[in-house]
């Protein structure tokens, strides 16, 4: 099913065709909107923390407070002491996977999670930080060496079957992301079509819940993957 293009498509396009002739494609629509993911972070986060008051916090001091502590618990909770050395990757990938996940609740953006090129973008960089931070805390030889089971004798089998394994978590956290935005936007886009007056508003309740959601069990699977990177020494 083909999706419609966000407001941005045609006029981000036409500028870049009109200073460059050399390349023909197009920008793709959710690269553009990746690219305002980024932006709109980078303008209110900066601004938010202009306002930030101990002797009177604003709603969104408040909000924010209550995530990033949301987040530290979280990180104690799954990873351990140690884990919230890891607030900043997970932060991030909260912060761009809700945000993205919202756009899909206005009719004139696209999410760009609902495209797989940035799930699977997001999954990759999950699986290259939590093998990095595996490699760099027990060292390569010893993090390879939990791959291949309790026993020596079954360690060729196991070796095997827990690389593909572990590869495959690439497949399960982009799949997941991505069926379930493209689905939750492409379900709003028809019922909004249909009765575009009463049922759009408990589609995007569902929309906030399902936007919620997904980002949590994103940054969950991350934490779980690297606590299991990290402290390796113990399977």
């Amino acid at each position: 099913m083909e999706h419609e293009s966000s407001f941005l498509y045609v006029p981000v396009n036409a500028l870049w065709h009109s200073v460059q002739h050399q390349y023909v494609w197009d920008i793709p629509d959710h690269v553009i909107m990746a690219a305002l993911v980024l932006l709109i972070s980078c303008i209110i986060f900066p601004l938010a923390s202009r306002r930030i008051s101990k002797e009177n916090p604003g709603p969104l001091q408040h909000i924010l407070e209550l995530t990033v502590q949301g987040l530290k618990d979280l990180l104690h909770d799954v990873v351990g002491k140690e884990g919230e050395v890891f607030l900043y990757i997970i932060g991030a990938f909260a912060v761009f996977i809700f945000i993205s996940n919202i756009f899909g609740l206005f009719y004139f953006l696209q999410p760009p999670t609902s495209n797989p090129n940035t799930t699977f973008a997001l999954a990759l960089t999950s699986f290259l930080y939590y093998n990095y931070q595996g490699i760099k805390t027990q060292g390569l030889l010893h993090y390879l060496k939990h791959f291949g089971g309790p026993v020596w004798w079954l360690f060729p089998l196991m070796f095997v079957i827990e690389i593909i394994a572990n590869f495959a978590r690439i497949l399960s956290l982009g799949m997941r992301l991505f069926g379930n935005i493209f689905g939750e936007h492409t379900a709003t886009g028809i019922f909004s079509g249909l009765v575009p007056i009463i049922i759009p508003w408990p589609m995007m309740a569902l929309g906030i819940f399902g936007a919620v959601l997904q980002t949590f069990v994103f940054i969950m699977l991350t934490m779980v993957y690297l606590s299991g990177a990290v402290a390796a020494e113990e399977h």
